[in-house]
């Protein structure tokens, strides 16, 4: 099902110049060979040659096309054979012969792959950060993580984490009155209201806002297939995506593009993505975007630290911590042994969310949510205080959509 729409392959720049070097890519368990052509287009090929299957990680990238080193043979992007030289002149079988290629596009600075069973692609996801030019807002992060997707993307949605896992050493007046991290710290159980979408599933996560008259939300998305929006910032400006593409069952490329109006600087940890200790990229099919602080070396995880109140977890990032959370769970959790409670309400909702999107995909070939409806995913995120017992979907459909602009001060959402 997750085939039928577009995902982020790679970065753009992992291919810096017509004629370099290929990249060994791993998509959804299968294995491709990104290469950019002497015009500068980019294709992906199946990493077997389909000669006699050596792989094409060691083909020559020259003159319009990826030349296998074993036989000779060459194909260009579409996977069409532009030469195969150790058959006779007059014979016509390279005209019979292609590698297996996907449909490619570069957008926001990233490669997107399509390998669905459409013969023509839908359109690409109409994501905000595609708008911007590359600037001080618009950004892209990313990095490897070693478990499963879903379970990542859990942690995503799971709002209630962040009073513990990220503020968990701030006292209940660590921040000023009348700010969104102030409400948050003073109330760390807020309820929940979860609805379906058309795009997916949203949440809100709500709390008093320093009276009986007013109400904190936290607001965000799930998105068909692999997308998160969680609510940092104000919503309504906030255009912030998380893209958690499965490489194979056991690892996730984490794409986390923002295009955010208000300086990212306002938002807790928006500088710790720029130091998440990566490893420089090597060529194997994991080698890409990893980090130096894994489970192996229990994350350089800084216990007096934790013993001394400077921090609650002694891991030194919000990414660090949510990472060593969802993968020390094991490359796949065991769900059964979960026990979930009303804090879980918008995990479960998403469960049954793309359980009951499968089942339709399955037994009926039903197109999953948003797949070719790109429109669905200008969506927006975030937090945002009305009045107590205003309808918080009706409330905040212009921000949510992007078409109303909060009038709320930034300030009030610095920290959170």
């Amino acid at each position: 099902m997750m085939r039928e729409y577009w995902m982020p392959a790679l970065v753009s720049t992992e291919l810096p110049a017509p004629d370099c070097d290929p990249v060994r890519i791993l998509l959804l368990g299968e294995r491709f060979i990104a290469f950019r052509d002497s015009s500068g287009s980019v294709g992906m090929l199946s990493a077997q040659c389909p000669h006699r299957g050596a792989s094409l990680f060691f083909g020559r990238n020259e003159e319009g096309g990826l030349r296998c080193v074993y036989h000779g043979w060459k194909f260009d992007v579409s996977g069409r054979c532009l030469d195969m030289p150790n058959e006779p002149v007059e014979s016509n079988f390279k005209d019979k012969v292609r590698a297996r290629s996907v449909p490619v596009v570069e957008r926001g600075g990233l490669v997107w792959a399509y390998l669905g069973s459409q013969a023509e692609p839908p359109p690409l996801p109409a994501l905000e950060f595609f708008d911007e030019e590359p600037s001080e807002t618009r950004s892209v992060n990313v990095f490897q993580i070693n478990c499963n997707w879903l379970q990542a993307l859990e942690g995503d949605i799971d709002t209630s984490h962040f009073g513990f896992l990220h503020v968990g050493h701030l006292g209940n007046d660590a921040a000023p009155e009348g700010t969104f991290l102030r409400h948050m710290l003073e109330d760390r159980a807020p309820r929940y209201k979860v609805v379906d979408t058309e795009f997916g599933s949203s949440y809100g996560a709500y709390r008093p806002a320093g009276s009986d008259q007013e109400t904190y939300w936290r607001i965000a998305h799930y998105l068909f297939p692999f997308y998160t929006m969680i609510p940092t910032g104000l919503l309504g400006s906030s255009q912030t995506v998380t893209a958690r593409v499965p490489l194979d069952d056991e690892h996730t490329m984490v794409y986390l593009a923002t295009a955010d109006e208000v300086p990212s600087d306002l938002a807790i940890g928006a500088e710790t993505y720029q130091n998440l200790k990566l490893l420089p990229n090597t060529t194997d099919w994991h080698g890409r975007f990893r980090s130096a602080r894994t489970l192996d070396n229990d994350y350089e995880v800084d216990r007096e630290a934790q013993r001394s109140g400077r921090s609650f977890t002694g891991l030194d990032s919000v990414p660090l911590e949510d990472r060593a959370m969802t993968e020390s769970m094991g490359a796949v959790l065991d769900r059964r042994h979960e026990h979930l409670g009303s804090s879980d309400v918008m995990v479960i909702r998403v469960r049954r969310r793309i359980l009951r999107a499968l089942r339709a995909f399955v037994d009926s070939g039903d197109l999953p949510p948003g797949a070719n409806e790109p429109d669905l995913y200008r969506q927006r995120s975030g937090g945002v205080v009305l009045p107590a017992g205003a309808d918080w979907l009706t409330a905040t459909q212009g921000l949510r959509d992007g078409t109303e602009e909060p009038t709320t001060d930034p300030m009030l959402a610095a920290g959170v």
